[in-house]
């Protein structure tokens, strides 16, 4: 008991500490002082009476939210006396393994410096910095010669530094449970069944209203969903971050995810944080980064051949109102100049760093020439620590659709990145890290269709070898938009990515028929090639309900 006491304490503090940093802070400090000058506040009951003045005018609410923002991203429970790499990762293992998978990203980033003699940051002269300025929009089109430049790593490199994890307190198999895993993952963590998963996203049951589920037997869907866009309004008005993320658990109507988003993340767009962006685009356009090569390649690679990601012209024209009506080229050059955008100025955004306290990566840094290692002439390199790989671009794509004033995508981007999709490229042991995600992936798929995966395995077809790539990217760019969308909602909803392993299994459940029938991976990665037409909720809520267990 007195543990426990004393470790709320202990996060109280820190939440404290955290916020008294924030612009939020100063806001309420300002609010306080000017509340002094209202007849209701009395000398008498002043602690009283400014604290139902905030209630009254709103900023209680918004502590709230920002307190439960924070403890959203805080790091779970350790013991008080364990040291601080333990709030990183816990395992000594996975941090060497992690360790040692970054100086392997480095020595990429430094090979194709030296071959290209390119160097990693330097300053643009002005007349290139005007000539920037005055292309800003068209950055889509205008990218410079990339035919040199190659992806840092792809998804199937980091699979494999995966598949060679190993605990070595089980070398020797010690586990007799971990023995009759027959996947690739050979690292102990316990992951969900399928009963404990029931338990977590109890939302999903069979019998409860859904958005993206065209039928139900219980309340015809345009009442549920009347219903539930009026419930969805009440909550915006509320401006409630922990109802909001409750609600949409059972999907975001349309209309309302861009605010429900928002509201869930604790995106206000206040003034400064408009200042703060138009600040990282001075950034972007006074210094040239190697890494913006890599995001334009990327984008080009990735997003700007994406048919869900540019399908909706009507939608862009609508999202993008400013645009005159030109052809639809125009206008995806555009949308992928606002894409590239907002890229280029996460990549100077030094308050991403501090997202490491709680991530096993470590930011690489960088030295002056001539001072290599000593500590004085290192700078953090790129300024957010985060390198980007083949497939990067696509967590920003998506969120194109829903936010069409750059400086509010950006920030929603950033906390989607620093809650969520940095854990699919870091090698760690937490729930919603992509390790446990292939355990829990391959764990029910042999689990709760063992013919199917001993089949696949038997013709040199592992499963992961097909889904890795779907998970590493939170499915963005696989499924249909506006699946895609509603996934998201549940990601946001039960603040875990333990959802994409289950999607996964669910997707080759359903094609379970077809795979029992291939006889190499080319056939099995065939059969699995097109997710475009699957509906996400009826996968999930039948694999999970309606699977015996």
């Amino acid at each position: 008991m007195l543990q426990e006491e004393s470790d709320l304490s202990l996060i109280i503090a820190q939440i404290v500490q955290k916020l008294k940093g924030s612009n939020l802070y100063s806001q309420l400090e300002r609010q306080a002082w000017a509340s002094l000058q209202r007849p209701e506040i009395k000398l008498e009951s002043l602690k009283e009476d400014i604290k139902e003045f905030f209630k009254i005018s709103g900023w209680e609410k918004k502590l709230q939210n920002a307190v439960y923002s924070e403890l959203s991203v805080f790091p779970l429970p350790s013991h008080p006396a364990a040291p601080p790499e333990h709030l990183k990762e816990p395992l000594v293992y996975m941090r060497k393994a992690q360790g040692s998978w970054e100086k392997r990203i480095l020595k990429s980033l430094n090979s194709m410096c030296t071959e290209l003699s390119i160097p990693l940051a330097r300053k643009r002269p002005v007349g290139e910095q005007k000539e920037l300025l005055n292309k800003w929009n068209e950055m889509g089109t205008d990218e410079p010669d990339l035919s040199l430049f190659r992806p840092v790593y792809a998804p199937k490199d980091f699979l494999e530094v995966l598949i060679n994890l190993r605990n070595p307190n089980y070398e020797n198999g010690d586990s007799l449970s971990f023995r009759t895993h027959l996947g690739l993952i050979q690292v102990p963590l316990k992951v969900k069944d399928i009963p404990e998963l029931k338990e977590c996203f109890v939302e999903l049951g069979l019998n409860i209203g859904q958005l993206g589920i065209d039928d139900s037997t219980q309340v015809p869907p345009e009442l549920f969903e009347n219903e539930h866009v009026r419930i969805g309004q009440k909550v915006l008005a509320e401006q409630d971050s922990a109802a909001a993320q409750q609600y949409i658990r059972q999907g975001s109507p349309t209309a309302l995810r861009a605010e429900l988003w928002a509201l869930i993340l604790n995106i206000s767009s206040q003034p400064e944080d408009v200042l703060y962006y138009e600040q990282l685009k001075t950034n972007v356009i006074q210094h040239d980064l190697l890494v913006d090569s890599l995001i334009y390649k990327d984008v080009k690679l990735t997003a700007s051949n994406d048919d869900y990601y540019f399908v909706f012209e009507d939608y862009l024209y609508q999202k993008l109102p400013q645009l005159p009506q030109c052809s639809a080229a125009t206008t995806l050059d555009q949308s992928a100049a606002i894409h590239i955008e907002v890229l280029l100025c996460f990549s100077r955004d030094t308050s991403v760093l501090s997202h490491f306290a709680y991530n096993s990566a470590s930011p690489p840094k960088s030295y002056i020439r001539g001072k290599l290692g000593l500590e004085e002439y290192a700078v953090f390199y790129p300024p957010n620590g985060v390198i980007p790989f083949h497939g990067f671009s696509m967590y920003v794509a998506p969120l194109c659709f829903l936010y069409h004033e750059p400086s509010k995508l950006y920030q929603i981007f950033r906390e989607m990145y620093v809650r969520f999709f940095f854990r699919l490229h870091s090698i760690s042991s937490h729930p919603s890290g992509i390790v446990s995600l292939c355990l829990l992936f391959e764990t029910l798929l042999q689990t709760y269709l063992p013919q199917l995966f001993y089949h696949l395995r038997e013709i040199g077809a592992q499963p992961l070898r097909i889904s890795f790539k779907w998970m590493v990217r939170a499915f963005s760019g696989y499924l249909a938009t506006d699946q895609l969308l509603l996934l998201w909602d549940r990601i946001l909803g039960y603040n875990s990515l333990e959802i994409l392993a289950v999607l996964a299994a669910a997707v080759f459940a359903f094609r379970a028929v077809n795979l029992m029938e291939v006889t190499s991976l080319a056939a099995a990665e065939a059969v699995l090639a097109d997710l475009s037409t699957l509906k996400v909720m009826p996968l999930l809520q039948i694999f999970l309900f309606a699977t015996v267990t």
